[in-house]
């Protein structure tokens, strides 16, 4: 069994990238791994995976940020950029300190898009990441470099989705 730590990216316009990294946490941690999640833009709405780590020892999710960053095609707010460098940061020491198995920077592609952090800045992680830690990126618009550097890469394509349609967010499908 090869016990290389890949970089896998879920992107795309489609809902499911967070969904689909949890879903990573819930199997590793289910392998015996320790996972940690920093989220980028989440920190101030309270979703229901939050709760998760309450019911899965190994697993841990850190909302950092203030939530709905770049809503209107503004420039960034300085203190925007500020958090987003601090979420890095703390995602950066769990990556390099090789003391987690896996790690899930969570909307970090949405961070690059909006200009809160840059593009070089996220492949030095990925650079300095130990050969055996498994490093998840999700959000919309993975830049073209990320997506180079990563091992496994997902688009996520949105068919169809109930909010078109007039129906609102679900509790335990959308937070």
């Amino acid at each position: 069994m090869d016990s290389r730590g890949l970089v896998i990216v879920h992107t795309g316009d489609g809902k499911g990238k967070t969904t689909a990294a949890l879903g990573l946490a819930l199997r590793a941690v289910g392998q015996g791994l320790t996972v940690s999640m920093v989220q980028f833009i989440k920190g101030s709405w309270s979703y229901g995976e939050l709760r998760a780590p309450d019911f899965l020892p190994g697993f841990e999710i850190r909302p950092m940020g203030k939530g709905f960053v770049g809503v209107g095609g503004k420039k960034p707010d300085p203190e925007d950029i500020r958090l987003a460098a601090e979420t890095l940061a703390a995602g950066r020491e769990l990556v390099t300190s090789g003391s987690r198995d896996m790690v899930i920077l969570d909307e970090v592609n949405c961070a690059v898009s909006l200009g809160l952090i840059g593009v070089e800045e996220l492949l030095e992680v990925i650079r300095s990441k130990p050969p055996r830690v498994h490093l998840v990126l999700t959000g919309r618009g993975a830049h073209p470099a990320i997506i180079e550097a990563a091992d496994l890469v997902t688009e996520m394509k949105e068919i169809k989705h109930p909010y078109k349609s007039g129906i609102k967010a679900q509790k335990g499908i959308e937070f």
